[in-house]
């Protein structure tokens, strides 16, 4: 990809239409594994660094890495990938970011302990 096609297609990431629409995207692909308790959350209005939060839940350590790797396959099969991926080798918490969008995926102790839930939810 050459600059003038990455300047566009960060962009189109920009546009909060295209947001709404990654997110929902991205919590079918969770469901479809089978995470627990998914939840879109809109966080512009609380945070800088997203427009979206998609949140889940996955029953061990396996399924949190799983579900990470079918978000970033099955997004990227749409031609968007994650800019940046943190927690790959502890299995508690993954976070894939999509700029405007942040998927956090955990285990069940980890969310109940951040609870980002309860933090960015009215």
């Amino acid at each position: 990809m050459d600059l003038n096609e990455n300047i566009g297609a960060t962009l189109e990431a920009l546009d909060p239409v295209k947001a709404k629409e990654l997110a929902e995207a991205i919590a079918e692909v969770l469901d479809s594994k089978k995470a627990g308790d998914i939840k879109v959350i809109y966080v512009e209005d609380k945070t800088v660094i997203a427009e979206y939060f998609v949140i889940c839940t996955g029953n061990s350590s396996t399924q949190v890495k799983a579900l990470a790797g079918e978000v970033e396959y099955k997004i990227g099969l749409r031609g968007v990938e994650p800019y940046h991926i943190e927690g790959r080798d502890n299995g508690t918490w993954l976070v894939l970011d999509y700029s405007n969008v942040i998927v956090h995926i955990f285990g069940r102790e980890a969310r109940e302990f951040y609870n980002l839930d309860k933090l960015y939810e009215d």
